[in-house]
């Protein structure tokens, strides 16, 4: 079984039992630069994901001159 990882209109796969983390860096995704979510509440980078969730990726957007 797989995890299903959204961010924006791409969507990824991986196998559950790896870290967050540890998914994103597999897929060349900076765990820096997005917030991952499951059910609608933020979780941690250190998050075991399990088979079958669906994981929403929140790009952290910043920037902009003081």
């Amino acid at each position: 079984m797989t995890v299903r990882l959204t961010l924006r209109d791409q969507e990824y796969e991986v196998y559950g039992g790896m870290t967050v983390r540890h998914a994103l860096l597999k897929l060349g995704i900076q765990p820096d630069s997005v917030l991952p979510t499951l059910d609608g509440e933020l979780i941690t980078d250190d998050e075991i994901l399990q088979d079958d969730q669906h994981i929403h990726l929140v790009a952290v957007i910043s920037g902009g001159a003081r």
